[in-house]
């Protein structure tokens, strides 16, 4: 069995958290995120081009005459295209779709329309949804727990795993708020999908170390970071083979998938590799930093 000084080095991995958790905070409130047409409401229109794809230029002149607000047009695979805009009405469709065939002969493949009320009610619904995320958490470690007391109580192992949660999606959606700032990359519902899941498999890892962590407290003779840090060297291996398979399949599908997954595939791997972190050298250092706090 490996033995990494883990624990005996968390002021380094509480370091970098710190500093990674502020950097993606600041990006997020001094850019916030760039919505998509699910939460402010608008026209998703992807079509796909029978002969040579026309250029984003030829596109954006093409359509110029009919005055779309906040017209984003994007390639998507070899022959498509999606045209994103604020006007949601059957008449700019049929405008749009009449001047995309005057480019070049083009097959509507989806046209999806969002109104303002629709989207206001998304936004709400998904902050509904990760506060009760978060909640069930708690309520569920700390029942599972319930019989682990000594030296720390099992209400701080649910609060250790929820600190870890909202860590990892801090970053997370912070790093979306600088690739909407930079590069102009939107989220929609998908992206509070991949959001979810990775709450889900941040405290799953963290659940993972935590009862290894109970099961060698009755039976280890080592002090108390002692055994946190034998239990995280026997998950380690587990930890980071499943996380890395995982991540292997998400970058695939960030390089070679379509331009509409892969805001999703890409949350995905992001919160997952930085779950990964949290629940070794994030979640389990704050129960040795309990423990301590008890004593005093």
């Amino acid at each position: 069995m490996t033995n990494f000084k883990i624990i005996q080095k968390k002021n380094i991995w509480l370091a970098i958290s710190g500093v990674l958790f502020v950097i993606f905070l600041a990006a997020m409130l001094a850019w916030g995120l760039k919505l998509g047409i699910d939460f402010t409401g608008g026209s998703l229109l992807e079509v796909s081009f029978k002969g040579s794809r026309p250029t984003v230029a030829r596109v954006e002149a093409g359509l110029a005459e009919l005055k779309l607000s906040s017209l984003i047009v994007q390639p998507a695979g070899e022959q498509d295209l999606q045209l994103k805009f604020q006007e949601t009405s059957e008449e700019v469709h049929q405008s749009v779709l009449a001047k995309l065939n005057q480019l070049a002969p083009a097959e509507e493949l989806r046209f999806e329309s969002v109104g303002p009320s629709i989207g206001q009610e998304l936004k709400t619904k998904s902050l509904y949804a990760i506060f009760f995320v978060l909640v069930a958490v708690l309520i569920y470690i700390s029942y599972v727990f319930r019989k682990v007391s000594k030296p720390v109580a099992s209400w701080k192992y649910g609060l250790s795993a929820i600190i870890a949660m909202f860590h990892d999606a801090v970053i997370t959606v912070g790093v979306f708020a600088v690739l909407g700032h930079v590069y102009g990359t939107e989220i929609n519902t998908a992206f509070v999908a991949a959001v979810l899941t990775v709450l889900g498999y941040s405290v799953h890892d963290s659940i993972v170390v935590f009862d290894r962590i109970r099961e060698n407290l009755p039976k280890s003779d080592l002090d108390f970071p002692g055994t946190v840090n034998m239990s995280l060297n026997q998950t380690l291996g587990r930890s980071i083979n499943t996380s890395l398979t995982t991540l292997l399949v998400l970058t695939s599908i960030v390089l070679f998938g379509g331009a509409t997954i892969r805001p999703f595939a890409l949350a995905l791997a992001i919160g997952i590799f930085i779950g990964t972190y949290s629940s070794i050298f994030f979640a389990s250092p704050l129960l040795v930093i309990w423990e301590k706090l008890g004593k005093k």
